[in-house]
């Protein structure tokens, strides 16, 4: 199909979305601009809003999501465009850090959304940390996973470098082989499957291939100012925040972690042992175990 400006976008059949593994959760939709973005939205209770990032979506978060619901919170996990059970603009260059951070917003917006908790992952990060600097009264504290702020002077590690050039020549991204591969325990093939079940085709992959590219790597690159205005916000922000870190992240490796909680004025991240870059695979119901125990005992 075409949006108005006819931009192609891909909307993945529902059929290749059913029967997913350890996947219970309906999809809601809303209709932002011409696209239409999906999200999940269990229990009730103030809201704790997930944001995933590349090249996930909610799946990521569906043994991290239980025990918070259980202990009566509200779960929303949106798809950002591009990914999971949302629509997929077909054209890379629809894809920006901004355009992200706007769509995410009208979620915020149309749930009417307050004193949330934002928990960030990977992109994640810079597009819900922006949101909690621009919409305070809505967001009223942090959970923050291996992800960063990019100001164009981050240095970026060799692996990083590396899956960016991999990206930037691969027109047809293997998304499950990136997933396995940041796994620190191989998560089985019914699991990959759910990860690449959303993308029909080399098309409806441009959102994932995007991100990397729009990583601003020069301070005056897109993007840069804004994680720069953010950074120097949190640093005298004094919302209640937890970081988690995954002790074994070979993009994000621990000690980045350090740095970056240090940088946002946040207390040392918390070390989940046995966990890659996805750590939601590797230790998901104890992730959720600790945001459940914190967002209680506060």
């Amino acid at each position: 199909m075409l949006r108005d400006d006819m931009t192609a976008v891909v909307r993945t059949p529902e059929d290749s979305l059913q029967g997913l593994v350890d996947f219970p959760f309906d999809s809601h939709y809303r209709t932002v601009g011409d696209l239409r973005l999906a999200h999940i939205d269990e229990g009730d209770g103030a809201p704790v809003v997930f944001l995933h990032g590349e090249p996930t979506w909610s799946f990521l978060w569906r043994k991290v999501i239980p025990p918070v619901r259980d202990a009566g919170f509200r779960c929303i996990a949106p798809d950002l465009a591009g990914f999971g059970r949302s629509d997929k603009p077909t054209d890379i260059d629809f894809y920006s850090y901004d355009r992200h951070v706007e769509q995410t917003a009208t979620l915020l917006e149309d749930l009417d959304l307050r004193g949330a908790t934002m928990v960030v992952h990977d992109w994640g990060g810079p597009i819900g940390l922006r949101l909690a600097v621009e919409h305070p009264d809505r967001i009223e504290r942090l959970v923050i996973m291996d992800t960063g702020l990019f100001s164009g002077r981050q240095k970026m590690t060799d692996a990083w470098l590396a899956f960016h050039d991999f990206v930037a020549r691969t027109e047809d991204l293997p998304v499950g082989f990136l997933v396995r591969g940041a796994c620190k325990t191989d998560p089985g093939d019914e699991v990959i499957h759910a990860y690449e079940a959303p993308y029909p085709d080399a098309a409806s992959k441009a959102g994932a291939r995007a991100f990397p590219l729009i990583l601003p790597q020069s301070p005056d690159a897109p993007g840069a100012a804004a994680g720069q205005r953010v950074t120097e916000a949190l640093r005298d922000d004094r919302r209640p925040s937890l970081v988690l870190w995954a002790d074994s992240d070979p993009v994000l490796p621990f000690s980045v972690g350090e740095r970056f909680a240090e940088a946002i004025g946040r207390d040392a991240p918390r070390k989940i042992e046995n966990a890659s870059h996805f750590l939601q695979e590797d230790q998901g119901p104890l992730i959720g175990g600790l945001i459940a125990e914190w967002l209680t005992a506060g």
